[in-house]
């Protein structure tokens, strides 16, 4: 099998490429027949269709298209008919060998010219390999309309690559072994005939070895469905696995993304289809199940018995620059809370899965999703930042991007106090938190817990029994932490309070850099582990969720509450959470916690 070189990658992924129960064929109606290792196969096919191939006892070669309820065009083929070819006249047509034991995994980057492309994808893909995650056997293609070189695309890509601080030792090294492996295809994003050109490039890279081909969409969603259609009837692996990284936005509604998914369905099954939200990536999000199903503290607390308030909080201390005119046709609900937020929280609420298998956790997200409240206009809260001046500097207004229109009501934040009627969250309010031009950059679930009922020392806090409230707190980025904030006596003769907080840092506790979100998704992606892609019907709930109060947004025109450039936002998210007697949890970060 063809495993990967190093030992540094997770047990989970030490696997072959090409085998587990993680294996994802094009066709999932025709499963492969292993073939001796020294079996020549030629497939006739006019296009990609799949085919499974016997050897017959007398040396012959019998291939045989399997029948399939309902074909997408990549399992179409012409020939219904079984033939039967002699193992002379097989060596003879056939152009290359087929080893079961052999394996490559082609990777093309689809908009390679892009910001995305040089700033994510490719450095992520090259710490896979730094770190030894890639198999033996890989490629990697970049594809956009730009002309470029091998030489350029190399030159271009060397700039954003970077080593793991603890083996910088052999960097250039790698650095020069892993751009060796990267080549460039410039060819429109609708042409069969480009694609077609790939293809043949491809096979000259993955020599007669089992094919398995991932395509990483980073192009704008009005152009997925040509680009998707082109490599999957032009460009996709007629033995090996096929698979297509989709970038957000998924549509900007319900309509808009039922449409999307259901054109890609036309070219493509559901488990070739890998819906990416970075977020899902990040080491935190990952650890949430971990943090409450592995430790027993955790679980019998995780209900609307004990937790008061669940707060997802996203800020950002930089606007739209740059992309004001992308921004503008979404917004931050769509360009943030529907995806990133709702996903984390999903994750957090949702039942015990039966397993780790992506499956069962996704049926459990949905759940969650399915359960969740009809989002209410009266419960979200709007806002556009405009000009400041702070330090003798000023800082633009949303609207003074000349991609924007000036007249726009695009809204930069955005508070929603959301619930899930269900027996274990039943009345406790989600508050979801999101903006631009904010006054630090964070990402972080806050967690409030009940107050301690009868409690002995309230007259130690007050009248602010909220100084007194227990909060876990898990910081997503930057300075990875998770915290739990505690009362305790200060040390003294006298009877005095203090609250401190119980302090996981990942910076001090663990010494190894904290791999990229990128890193991890494309790796899983590879593997055809899915637990951290979003499934069409998790979209499809996430989006009847949000399209509602969206389209009342629009129609009525709701004037967003503007609040200066570098603030903490507008006034209204705070009457929001106080409406359910919650207060924000990011008023006073602590500086021990930082």
């Amino acid at each position: 099998m063809a495993a990967f070189s190093s030992m540094h990658c997770p047990p989970s992924y030490s696997s072959s490429i090409n085998g587990g129960r993680n294996q994802s064929f094009i066709f999932s109606a025709s499963p492969r027949v292993s073939v001796p290792a020294k079996a020549k196969v030629f497939v006739q096919s006019t296009g990609n269709s799949h085919q499974n191939v016997v050897l017959m006892q007398d040396g012959a070669v019998a291939t045989k298209v399997s029948p399939v309820a309902k074909e997408t065009p990549m399992e179409k083929s012409k020939g219904d008919l079984l033939s039967v070819t002699s193992s002379k006249e097989w060596d003879e047509k056939a152009g290359f060998d087929i080893n079961e034991n052999e394996s490559t995994v082609s990777i093309t980057v689809v908009g390679a010219s892009g910001d995305l492309a040089k700033k994510k994808i490719f450095p992520a893909l090259f710490a896979l390999y730094y770190e030894g995650c890639l198999p033996e056997h890989f490629t990697i293609y970049g594809y956009a309309r730009s002309k470029m070189t091998d030489a350029e695309l190399r030159n271009m890509v060397s700039k954003t690559l970077t080593c793991r601080i603890d083996k910088r030792e052999n960097c250039g090294e790698k650095m020069d072994e892993f751009l060796k492996r990267c080549f460039y295809h410039s060819g429109q994003y609708d042409s069969g005939e480009n694609f077609a050109q790939l293809d043949k490039k491809l096979k000259e890279h993955e020599g007669g070895r089992v094919s398995n081909r991932l395509f990483y969409l980073s192009i704008p969603p009005n152009i997925f469905i040509d680009a998707v259609k082109c490599a999957s009837t032009a460009a996709s692996s007629g033995i090996g696995w096929t698979r297509v990284i989709v970038e957000k936005p998924f549509g900007r509604d319900s309509e808009s993304s039922a449409a999307l998914t259901k054109a890609l369905k036309q070219y493509l099954n559901e488990d070739q289809i890998f819906r990416i939200d970075h977020y899902l990536g990040k080491e935190l999000v990952e650890n949430l199940s971990v943090l409450r199903f592995s430790n027993l503290i955790f679980e019998p607390l995780w209900s609307r018995q004990f937790i008061r308030s669940v707060q997802l909080i996203f800020s950002e201390d930089f606007g739209t620059e740059g992309r004001g005119g992308y921004f503008d046709h979404y917004g931050i609900i769509r360009d943030i809370m529907q995806n990133h937020l709702l996903q984390i929280l999903a994750l957090f609420a949702m039942e015990t899965p039966v397993s780790l298998d992506a499956e069962d956790i996704r049926n459990e997200k949905v759940k969650v999703l399915r359960s969740m409240r009809p989002l209410r206009l009266e419960d979200v809260v709007i806002g556009q930042y405009k000009s400041h001046t702070k330090g003798g500097v000023t800082y633009p207004a949303y609207t003074d991007d000349n991609t924007v229109p000036k007249d726009s009501l695009t809204p930069t934040f955005a508070a929603a106090a959301l619930f899930i009627d269900n027996a274990r969250w039943d009345g406790v309010p989600f508050l979801m938190k999101a903006g631009k031009a904010l006054h630090n950059k964070r990402a972080e679930i806050r967690v409030q817990f009940r107050h301690v009922p009868g409690n002995l020392y309230n007259r130690k806090f007050g009248t602010d029994l909220d100084q007194a409230t227990n909060e876990l707190v898990i910081r997503v980025q930057p300075d990875e932490a998770i915290y739990l904030k505690i009362n305790n006596k200060v040390p003294g003769l006298g009877m005095r309070l203090d609250r401190s907080n119980l302090n996981l840092h990942y910076a001090d506790r663990y010494s190894k850099e904290i791999p990229d979100a990128y890193e991890r998704l494309l790796l899983d992606a590879i593997e055809g582990e899915r637990r951290l892609f979003i499934r069409s019907d998790e979209l499809d709930a996430a989006w009847s969720l949000f399209t509602p109060v969206l389209a009342e947004l629009e129609e009525k025109k709701i004037i967003p509450e503007y609040y200066p450039y570098g603030s903490r936002g507008p006034v209204g998210a705070h009457y929001l959470a106080a409406r359910y007697n919650v207060r924000w949890g990011d008023l006073g970060v602590e500086q021990s916690a930082a």
